[in-house]
């Protein structure tokens, strides 16, 4: 379903806004986008019921949790079906160590973008959980130097306020 069509350009302005500060109070929110708050709350609640607002995330330190290093490993399968795809990106997504899962095209099928203690956690991750799965045909890890998230999607200027 293409919720753009449902939204209107307040809907949008909610969005863009929300993307930015999700702790925004409804208040504020109300102002900046141009209507009532009890408005703007019944529009948040109707983007969460559609599926189009998916949740509201905790930007988190990793060093404060312990993590000191984290990578992208290129995974590739050695057959491919639904089936086998479908259940990789399973037992993928519920490692701990496993940040975002990218089903990818090209050369790899999958980039797993990890976050572990050190370069012997990493090691370990890549021995035990990934080249021990009869599935797997290649990998290839790439350390990660920085990461800057920027947690948006864009929204098309035409649809804004």
């Amino acid at each position: 379903m293409k919720y753009s069509e449902q939204l209107d350009r307040i809907d949008f302005a909610i969005v863009a806004v929300l993307q930015k500060n999700a702790r925004l109070a409804n208040n504020r929110l109300a102002e900046l986008v141009g209507v009532a708050p009890s408005t703007c709350l019944e529009r948040v609640r109707r983007l969460g019921r559609l599926g189009v607002i998916r949740g509201y995330h905790c930007d988190v330190d990793p060093g404060a949790l312990g993590v000191g290093l984290e990578a992208m490993i290129a995974v590739r399968l050695r057959q491919h079906s639904r089936d086998l795809v479908d259940s990789f990106r399973e037992y993928v997504a519920e490692l701990a160590e496993a940040r975002s899962v990218f089903h990818v095209a090209g050369g790899d099928d999958f980039l797993v973008h990890v976050a572990v203690r050190d370069s012997d956690h990493l090691r370990d991750l890549a021995l035990d959980s990934f080249t021990t799965r009869p599935e797997v045909d290649h990998i290839q890890t790439r350390l990660i130097f920085e990461y800057t998230p920027t947690w948006r999607l864009p929204v098309p200027e035409e649809r804004l306020i």
